[in-house]
Parts: structure tokens; C-alpha cells; sequence
């Protein structure tokens, strides 16, 4: 969980959860969404699965997923992905994982999940790529993991908005063009001759505008398929959720975006924002919107704080202690102020060792003869420890897992540019 300023205190999620289910005044939200879309190229796709069923040893819990493709180049990368993904996300989470257990898994998962996905495509020695922004929504924690310029925009009903997503664009981070060219590739506009450039920041070969998404193999492995990934409780008030392409948020700000459709039921909401955009710059390219009603049960329609919140001063209570009022205090208030929003997990690091190390929580989620990025069996001895070859001595733990078949440290050296990009080792093709 990240560290909190000031003189709140955070509970851990394991606790939260475990009080919350607990809880009886404290149910499962209602989740409705819609989605619209104004084609160009054809290359945007959508993926959404509600009531996902998961068996507990105790019962059977349910969890949505919503997630966006922008493909480029072609739609192959963004197809594939969509059909892939989500089933390479829950193959690196252990079956046996309780409820709280399953949600903190969920970070490296999608690490391991995006990788495979990148790593099983370019395998088939296709060319495009695509941007991924892909939400997974389990009881009241949402979980976002993306690559690329699609953005997912969480709003509380309080009005904060949130964001979910980085914008892997090269333009937008000093970081990724140094992390690119330490490995390899080349950042710099189109040249047009005569010392003239135009346009963004581009990776080359390949003038690719990304720094990170899934495909995209004639790039260079530099451009890596490492998500930012981010995790939210959402207060008992709910919200509402965006997840867009690049052609919504090349045109509105977040806060246009929520204010266009305000009141507006979920479907209507996505057509809206889709048609704002388009008004705006004109339909020049793929143009998609999700939108993701997140509601108390009680409440069919968006929530209005109202004017008694018994209800959210218990969940409130179940994470926060508040350093300036007692709840006796609170108690005798007409009403309490506002929810928060709870910012549980942030990461967007592109290392694949930080990103799997087993310092975070559920330690033993990988287990010692299986990769952990494509799940294969490893035989005794032969795993390769994702600390192996690290610069850093003191990071250094080769005896130390999770472990990588021999195949994905090839994909992880690849990543680091200490071995030739995916272009020379996969044959070209066209799609």
C-alpha cells in the first residue's frame, strides 16, 4: 500500500476487506456500463466481461473486466489481445487465493499477463502493435493496468477525478526516452531533410510514438509491454469510470469528458462523449469510449451525497482515522463529510525484476518450477532467477525467485537491450 501524508492512517487492504465482508451495511456495488464508438481505421477494439465467476473455498465471488485496444499498424496485435489477455492475467494467480488474497495478486498478475501476451504475438512474427488499458473491478477495489495513450479516468461522487492510466507517449516522459535509448533505440522527430523536423517524438526504427505497448516488434523490444499499473478503493458513494482511446483524449480534458455526460445513464454517456470528441477535432481517428457506472446497491441512480451517511461513516471507519474529531463527534453531525477515494498500489516502473519481485505482498504467488511470466513447468535447476544479471549488487539475488523459463529471460534481456531486439529474431511477416 503506499504511504500516506500527514496524519491519516491506512489499514492494510487484507484487513479492510475482511472487515468489510464483515460488514453486513456494506454490500457489493451495482455496475452498469455502455459503450460507443466512431470508426476510421477500424483498429480500436473493446473487451467486457461483467459477472465474472470465482470460486472461493467458502462460496463463489464475481468481478468485471473492461478494457480497450487501440491497435496501430493493423488490428492483429489489438485482436489478439483482446482474446489473450484476461485469460493470461488469471493464469499467474494461484487458484487457492482467497478473495483479499486474489486482489493483492492482482498487480503482478498483470505485470506476468501483459508480458506473455506481448511475448505470444510476436511469436507469430506479425508487425502491429496496440495501446491496452484494461480494468479489472472486484467488489469496491478497481484495479488498472495500461500501455500506451488509451487512458482510463475514475470520478468519485464527490466530484475528484482520478487517474488510472500513464500516458506512455514519448513526448510526455524524460524518463521512458532515456530508459529507451540506454537500451538501444534512437528518440528524435521526422526528419523531412534539410535539417527540418516535424511532428512528436518518435522510437526509431519504426517511428513509433509509444514508449511502451503490446506488439510492435519491428520497433524494437525496448518498447516494452510492462504495464502502470494503479489500485483504488472506491468510497461507498461509487462513481463513474471512462476508459477512451486516444481520439476521445487528443480532444477533451477528463474534466470535459465527465461534465459532457453528467446524470446521463452509462450508455448514453459513452455515445455522448464520443460525439463531443469528434465535434471537436473532427473524426481523425478511431474514436471509443466505455463508460462504468459504479453504484451503492441501494441506489439506482447516480449517487447524490445525501443528506444521512451512517452507511459510509462505517466503511469510512474501516480504513481512516481521523486525527481531528472523534466519532462520537461525527456521530452527533447531521452528516459527515465526504468519502475519499483509498490509493492503494501504484507502479509504472518498466523493470521486470521490480515488477515481480517478491517483496510485495502474497510472497509466494509464483512458485519455484513455473515461470512466472508464461507459466510453464521448469525443471529443478534450470529456472533463472529474475535478480540474475542485475547491476545492482545489492539487488542482486540469483539464488533468490521468482523464476523465468529460459525463453521469457531472452524476453526480459531483450526488454534491458542487453541482447538483440525481437526484429532479429523473429522473421518478418505482414498481416
Amino acid at each position: 500500500m503506499l504511504p500516506k501524508s500527514g496524519d491519516h492512517h491506512t489499514v492494510p487492504l487484507s484487513v479492510l476487506l475482511k472487515r468489510e465482508s464483515a460488514n453486513e451495511k456494506i454490500e457489493r456495488p451495482e455496475i452498469s456500463h455502455g459503450q460507443a464508438s466512431q470508426s476510421k481505421k477500424g483498429e480500436d477494439f473493446t473487451f467486457i466481461k461483467t459477472e465474472c465467476q470465482r470460486v472461493l473455498g467458502d462460496g463463489v465471488t464475481t468481478y468485471s473486466v473492461f478494457a480497450l485496444f487501440d491497435g496501430h499498424n493493423g488490428s492483429a496485435a489489438a485482436i489478439y489481445s483482446k482474446e489473450n489477455l484476461l485469460n493470461n492475467v488469471l493464469s499467474a494467480i494461484p487458484p487457492d487465493l482467497s478473495s483479499d488474497e486474489w486482489v493483492l495478486a492482482l498487480p503482478r498478475a498483470l505485470v506476468a499477463g501483459f508480458v506473455k501476451t506481448d511475448k505470444e504475438f510476436q511469436e507469430r512474427a506479425q508487425t502491429s502493435g496496440t495501446t491496452a488499458t484494461f480494468v479489472i473491478i472486484e467488489g469496491w477495489v478497481l484495479t488498472a493496468a495500461s500501455v500506451g495513450d488509451s487512458r482510463g479516468v475514475f470520478e468519485s461522487a464527490e466530484g475528484a477525478i482520478y487517474y488510472l492510466s500513464a500516458d506512455h507517449r514519448l513526448e510526455c516522459c524524460e524518463e521512458e526516452r532515456e530508459r529507451i535509448t540506454a537500451s538501444g533505440g534512437e528518440v528524435g522527430r521526422l526528419n523531412t531533410g534539410g535539417g527540418t523536423e516535424i511532428g512528436p517524438l518518435r522510437c526509431w526504427p519504426g517511428g513509433l510514438c509509444l514508449s511502451r505497448s503490446i506488439g510492435d516488434m519491428d520497433v524494437g523490444e525496448f518498447i516494452v509491454p510492462v504495464p502502470y499499473v494503479k489500485q483504488i478503493k472506491i468510497s461507498s458513494s461509487g462513481g463513474r469510470l471512462i476508459i477512451s482511446s486516444d481520439g476521445v483524449w487528443d480532444a477533451l480534458s477528463a474534466e470535459t469528458a465527465f461534465d459532457c455526460c453528467r446524470g446521463m445513464p452509462a450508455d448514453a454517456a459513452a455515445a455522448q462523449i464520443v460525439k463531443e470528441a469528434v465535434h471537436v477535432k473532427g473524426l481523425r481517428d478511431d474514436t471509443t469510449c466505455i463508460v462504468v457506472d459504479i453504484q451503492p446497491p441501494e441506489k439506482p441512480e447516480p449517487p447524490k451525497p445525501p443528506s444521512k451517511k451512517q452507511g459510509k461513516r462505517v466503511f469510512k471507519s474501516m480504513f481512516r482515522k481521523k486525527h481531528s474529531e472523534s466519532s462520537s463527534q461525527v456521530d452527533k453531525e447531521e452528516y459527515s463529510e465526504p468519502d475519499v477515494v483509498e490509493e492503494l498500489f501504484e507502479e509504472g516502473s518498466a523493470s521486470l525484476s521490480e515488477r515481480l519481485d517478491s517483496k510485495y505482498p502474497v510472497c509466494n504467488m509464483f512458485k519455484l518450477f513455473m515461470c512466472a511470466v508464461c507459466q510453464v513447468e521448469i525443471k529443478p535447476g534450470e529456472g533463472i532467477s529474475i535478480h540474475a544479471g542485475t547491476a545492482d549488487p545489492r539487488k542482486s539475488r540469483p539464488w533468490d525467485g521468482p523464476f523465468l523459463c529460459s525463453s521469457c529471460q531472452e524476453k526480459k534481456e531483450a526488454m534491458e537491450g542487453r541482447r538483440p531486439s525481437g526484429a532479429s529474431r523473429y522473421s518478418s511477416g505482414s498481416e
